[in-house]
């Protein structure tokens, strides 16, 4: 058979059914657990102005804008990320709020790069973030809320780690070899590719600096005393909240963006068998850079995308459990189908599907005419907890437990408050 003439671009997915229902579920997960934790949900444009991202991103990301001239003559870009944005609005309203400001957003980013295991050039994203607040204890707020999103997936112990840093302690490096203040974006993009980058190539790109990889790799292996000034209250933090265990102090973790100013980290699969899972840190003068110098405003963050948590999820067994059974759980087409039983009654049937509609009770039909045993077949395709069977006996009607094959009777009269109620109950036997 010949292949379709148009498919989705390279990087960009399409969501079957199944799809958005897994979608979903992320989506549903994150939310959650960001609102137990006292956050409130925001949104910005996807379509930004490009000069909001060249402004103080960073290593690779100025190469990997989706970027275009729009109808008006502006210079657009489809955001890579969502934090430049965020600082943009806070920067705007933040003497509406009070401070600390505690927001999260879900939504999609666009970047330009190869696609591969983990990361396409669309992708939904996680993000979560704390402004106006310096000290370290939101900075431990935020990892314990990347811990309890991974554990509220099915994680347990021993599948995953967060792998703290201080990228202060890498700026007080390159300083004291010699590296200018101009230079040490460059710098710290090597480091930041340093365990994915072939060993020749960073050795060439760091001798460009008088630095050889044995120097790199020892003031990781062993950090000075005052590597990190802030893991000490974070350790101490996350130990308190019985999350301590989680983490490990790793120098080797800098992240890639140039605003990052502080402690920064990355949630990783125990086996580090695919990049990172979510990843932030402290960007204390982001805000301020945004506007000019008009506010200022410290703040740190993560995000997590939608590829690599979704495909750990598969790949670790007691997290897929969760995942399929919430799928199990929320895969109902709808609570109820209506099986025309007589086509006498059909406008009767239709007047009933509406009032259950209107009620809040997810209801279908069959749009055609069709023989029972077919609308059957429709109710358990639409994997339906009940069909509601509406023949010559009406008002009296017939509501099948499709799981059990049983039969209750129940009349047109009363069927909303009967079906409110029996919804809440298991699909055996009718409750007394």
């Amino acid at each position: 058979m010949a292949e379709p003439t148009f498919q989705s671009l390279p990087g960009f997915r399409d969501f079957t059914p199944r799809e958005c229902a897994v979608r979903n579920y992320l989506f549903e997960t994150w939310r959650n657990v960001a609102r137990r934790h006292g956050y409130v949900e925001y949104e910005t444009p996807i379509l930004e102005d490009t000069g909001l991202y060249l402004k103080k991103s960073g290593g690779e990301l100025s190469s990997q804008l989706f970027r275009f001239e729009d109808q008006g003559g502006r210079d657009v870009t489809l955001r890579p990320e969502v934090t430049a944005s965020l600082a943009r609005l806070a920067a705007q309203h933040q003497r509406d709020f009070p401070k600390p400001l505690k927001w999260f957003e879900i939504g999609q980013c666009f970047r330009y790069e190869k696609p591969q295991k983990g990361r396409g050039r669309e992708f939904h994203q996680f993000n979560v973030d704390i402004l106006g607040e310096a000290g370290p204890a939101a900075d431990a707020e935020l990892i314990a809320l990347s811990i309890a999103t991974m554990l509220a997936f099915g994680f347990t112990a021993g599948d995953f780690m967060v792998r703290v840093s201080d990228r202060q302690a890498w700026i007080d490096f390159a300083k004291a070899h010699g590296i200018a203040d101009d230079q040490t974006a460059e710098f710290l993009g090597i480091i930041d590719k340093l365990e994915r980058e072939k060993p020749e190539i960073t050795a060439e790109k760091l001798a460009a600096f008088s630095l050889t990889t044995g120097q790199v790799r020892e003031f990781i292996a062993n950090p000075p005393a005052d590597a990190s000034p802030a893991y000490a209250a974070i350790a101490a933090d996350l130990t308190a909240r019985g999350y301590g265990g989680f983490i490990k102090l790793d120098l080797s973790i800098v992240r890639g963006l140039a605003y990052y100013t502080g402690v920064v980290f990355e949630v990783f699969d125990a086996r580090q068998s695919m990049r990172a899972v979510a990843g932030g840190g402290r960007y204390d003068t982001l805000v301020s850079t945004i506007s000019d110098g008009a506010t200022d405003l410290p703040a740190t963050g993560f995000a997590m995308g939608d590829y690599v948590i979704r495909n750990l999820i598969e790949e670790t067994a007691h997290a897929n459990m969760e995942l399929e059974v919430w799928l199990r759980r929320n895969a109902a087409l709808c609570d109820v189908f209506v099986v025309v039983a007589d086509d006498e009654r059909r406008d009767d049937a239709l007047a009933l599907a509406t009032r259950l509609r209107n009620a809040g009770i997810s209801t279908d039909f069959p749009l055609a005419r069709a023989k029972v045993a077919k609308q059957f077949q429709s109710a358990e395709r639409a994997r339906a907890r009940f069909a509601l069977v509406v023949g010559s006996e009406f008002p009296e009607l017939k509501l099948k437990v499709l799981s059990s094959r049983t039969e209750e009777p129940c009349h047109a009269e009363t069927i909303t408050d009967f079906l409110t109620i029996r919804l809440t109950q298991p699909d055996g036997p009718l409750l007394a």
